[in-house]
């Protein structure tokens, strides 16, 4: 006899360790007869079953909590340091870091973001995955972003670069070019600022936090520090996978390139809307 298990906010507590469910009217008409005329019974192991998942939930909710107040003190330890000028053996300067070890550490930095597990019924906050910051966010000094720059020969682009400060009273940004840093800082408005998710979402249960098929957004081309409008060719679906993107470029026959993996860290909306 097979064992029913709904989670105990769907039902009232078992009269005496059990409860008999019969099945559902248009179930019956399809099984014999002597199957649904016998009670089934929900046994209160799956009520210990449903207890115990939601427990190893909060457990992981608290740990990831955790780990990430713990990346946050290492980012102000990192910060501190470079305003005064100091570099630990362990992090070098990045103006003498090799451009390949620079590659690894945005790559580690996307693989170790932290994954959104909220509550039953809660929606993923702001800068997590897809979902936008607040219109009166300000990024904070060490926090990575899309910045809109000019480059050498007039031509605007968005690059992956470090916010240093914020003044208020100008409402602009100081940021530091991450390929590029301690030989150039950029002071750009707000507008040109795009802030990086801070969370990645699970497409298993909060996809609505996801860049849908075609959309178009500005994804860090791999193996570069430079942002380009793509597509969206495929969604993650599991946490740990990256978005499938098609890069707009003309030297292919339909504008866009073959597809192209870009980690969730790395992938912006796009607030433009024609095509260049």
């Amino acid at each position: 006899m097979g064992v029913a298990c709904i989670p105990p906010p769907f039902l009232p507590p078992l009269p005496s360790g059990a409860a008999a469910i019969l099945p559902p009217p248009n179930l019956r008409s399809i099984l014999p007869s002597w199957r649904w005329s016998r009670p089934i019974r929900a046994s209160r192991s799956c009520w210990g079953s449903c207890t115990s998942s939601l427990n190893r939930r909060s457990v992981l909710r608290r740990a990831l909590d955790k780990i990430a107040e713990i990346k946050s003190l290492l980012e102000e330890r990192r910060i501190a340091a470079k305003i005064a000028g100091i570099y630990s053996e362990a992090e070098p300067p990045r103006k003498t870091m090799r451009r390949g070890v620079l590659m690894t550490l945005l790559q580690q930095s996307a693989m170790t973001l932290p994954l959104w597990i909220g509550k039953p019924g809660e929606k993923p906050p702001p800068l997590c995955g897809a979902v936008p910051a607040a219109g009166d966010y300000v990024a904070k000094p060490g926090d990575k972003v899309a910045a809109r720059v000019k480059a050498l020969e007039g031509d605007e682009q968005w690059i992956l670069a470090e916010v240093v400060s914020y003044s208020h009273a100008a409402n602009k940004y100081e940021v530091d070019d991450i390929d590029e840093e301690g030989k150039e800082r950029h002071t750009l408005s707000r507008r040109r600022i795009i802030p990086l998710p801070q969370w990645k979402t699970n497409p298993e249960t909060d996809p609505e936090a996801l860049f849908h098929k075609e959309q178009l957004v500005l994804a860090l081309y791999p193996q570069t520090t430079c942002f380009y409008r793509a597509l969206i060719h495929a969604p993650p679906q599991r946490p740990q996978d990256d978005y499938s993107v098609l890069f707009e470029d003309t030297s292919y026959a339909d504008g866009y390139s073959p597809p192209l993996n870009v980690a969730q860290r790395y992938v912006v909306a796009c607030k433009e809307t024609k095509k260049k």
